[in-house]
């Protein structure tokens, strides 16, 4: 685990690093197994992105060191990374100081998109919605239970704080994202934190085809703190319920917008 940053030191924004976000891509981006390296780098990566684990404006750690991580090939990673560049995720500059630079600018939510989802979508987003319930409770019940120390506090705390500090919806969304999968990642299971990260890949599917709500946004964020309240406090069994109703009143509003 990372050591906690110097007294004083004010969160950064979310276009620049971020106090979570290197212990995440430490455990998001897990060895490529079975025969489709580069697909599985393209998936593992772009997931990273659109999750907000490498925000807008970030750099992508090295080659080498992204090589060594998800155990592939230097010129598998070049692969990966020139479709993510044709995805229009990242750009890569050259020169002093140059590297793979995240660029992906959020999509404006579209009614049509919406109308356009198979029935075959729909039901696979209702599945991943009832998934989300049983996963993401258990996790905030899991972590409520155990002892944190002070740097995992610290950690869920910042995370939580990147979501109140967001300057705009994309953004807010992303650090929406970026506080489940803290959440996830301190239950110690790669497992549980796969399933999140799966979780919230259909799930900023679903919201990218409905209106941002203003209501629903800080309905959220006010739960955001109720389930950081009870996880501190080790209050399980609360953190639990304010996970499943979080997941209830979400699963509620898509079910009732994307039909």
């Amino acid at each position: 685990m990372t050591a906690p940053p110097p007294t004083g030191q004010q969160l950064p924004d979310l276009a620049g690093p971020d106090l979570s976000a290197p212990d995440l891509s430490g455990v998001m981006l897990r060895p490529v197994r079975g025969h489709h390296a580069f697909e599985a780098c393209v998936e593992q990566l772009a997931t990273a992105i659109r999750l907000g684990v490498y925000p807008l404006g970030s750099m992508l750690p090295a080659e080498r060191e992204l090589a060594e991580r998800m155990h592939v090939s230097r010129a598998t990673l070049r692969e990966a990374i020139v479709a993510l560049r044709a995805a229009d995720l990242v750009e890569t500059r050259r020169g002093r100081g140059g590297g793979t630079v995240v660029t992906m600018k959020p999509q404006t939510p579209s009614a049509r998109k919406a109308a356009r989802t198979t029935a075959e979508q729909r039901a696979d987003w209702l599945d991943a919605l009832e998934f989300r319930r049983i996963v993401e409770a258990g996790a905030a019940y899991q972590v409520a239970s155990t002892t944190l120390d002070d740097q995992a506090r610290a950690r869920l705390e910042a995370a939580h704080l990147a979501v109140a500090g967001a300057t705009s919806r994309a953004r807010h969304r992303q650090a929406d994202s970026r506080f489940h999968l803290t959440l996830a990642s301190l239950t110690g299971s790669p497992r549980t934190l796969e399933s999140v990260t799966s979780v919230q890949a259909s799930l900023h599917e679903m919201l990218s085809a409905i209106p941002v709500l203003d209501a629903n946004i800080a309905h959220s964020d006010a739960q955001h703190a109720t389930l950081l309240r009870a996880v501190l406090a080790g209050r399980a069994d609360r953190a639990r319920q304010t996970m499943e109703e979080h997941c209830d009143d979400t699963a509620a509003l898509l079910r009732g917008l994307l039909g």
